[in-house]
C-alpha cells in the first residue's frame, strides 16, 4: 500500500520480471531482532521472507511490488519471477504474497474478483497446485520469449534452465520454493 511498480511498456507473458541477485540484502532473524522496532517494521514491510527464515530486501524497485490474489507475475523455484500473463503499459506488476512464507495473517485490499480477503501463512498449502498449473506451461517455453533480464541470472541457473527446459520433470513444486541457488540448480 502506498507504492507500486507499473509497466511502462508491454511485458509479454513468460518474461522474467524480477531476479534475486547478489545485491539483495539478506537479514537473519537474529540480525532483525537487533534493530529498533521502527526499523524492524520497515524491514518487514519492504522484504520478503524465504523458507529458511531469511528476510530479503531488494536493492532495486522490486521491494515495491504489491500483492494481488489475481497476480500477473509469480515467483519460481529458480530465484526469479515471471509474467504469467501479458502486462500492459500502465498496469501494476503484482505477485502473490502467499508464497513468501508470511508469519501472520495479512489483510488483503487487492479488490480482485477472487480476492482471498486475508493472506495467511497457510496459503501455500492450498495454492501450490494452482501456482504449479499456471507456471508449468510458461516455464517449459521460457526461451520462446525475449528475456531482457536473463543476464542477471547466475550462469549456473541459466545453464540449468537451458538444459532442462524441455524435460518433463523440469518444473518442481512450490513445496520446494526456497530461492537458494543450490536448491534450484539441482533440477
Amino acid at each position: 500500500m502506498g507504492y507500486g511498480i507499473f509497466a511502462t511498456r508491454l511485458i509479454p507473458k513468460g518474461s522474467i520480471t524480477y531476479v534475486k541477485d547478489s545485491l539483495e540484502i539478506e537479514i537473519t532473524p537474529t540480525e532483525l531482532s537487533k534493530h529498533s522496532n521502527a526499523l524492524q517494521e520497515h524491514i518487514e514491510k519492504y522484504s520478503f521472507r524465504e523458507k529458511n527464515g531469511l528476510r530479503v530486501i531488494s536493492w532495486d524497485l522490486a521491494k515495491y511490488v504489491n500483492h494481488c490474489c489475481d497476480p500477473n507475475s509469480l515467483s519460481t523455484p529458480f530465484g526469479f519471477e515471471i509474467a504469467i500473463k501479458d502486462i500492459l503499459p500502465g498496469e501494476e506488476i503484482t505477485d502473490d504474497y502467499g508464497m513468501f512464507f508470511i508469519e501472520q495473517d495479512m489483510p488483503c485490499a487487492c479488490q480482485a474478483p477472487n480476492c482471498r480477503k486475508v493472506i495467511t501463512p497457510n496459503d501455500s498449502e492450498f495454492m501450490t497446485q494452482k501456482w504449479n498449473e499456471v507456471l508449468k506451461p510458461i516455464m517449459s517455453s521460457i526461451f520462446e520469449t525475449e528475456q531482457p533480464l536473463i543476464d542477471l541470472l547466475p550462469e549456473e541457473t541459466t545453464k540449468a534452465l537451458v538444459s532442462n527446459a524441455s524435460t518433463s520433470d523440469f518444473f518442481r513444486s512450490f513445496d520446494n520454493l526456497n530461492f537458494t541457488h543450490d536448491d534450484y540448480l539441482s533440477v
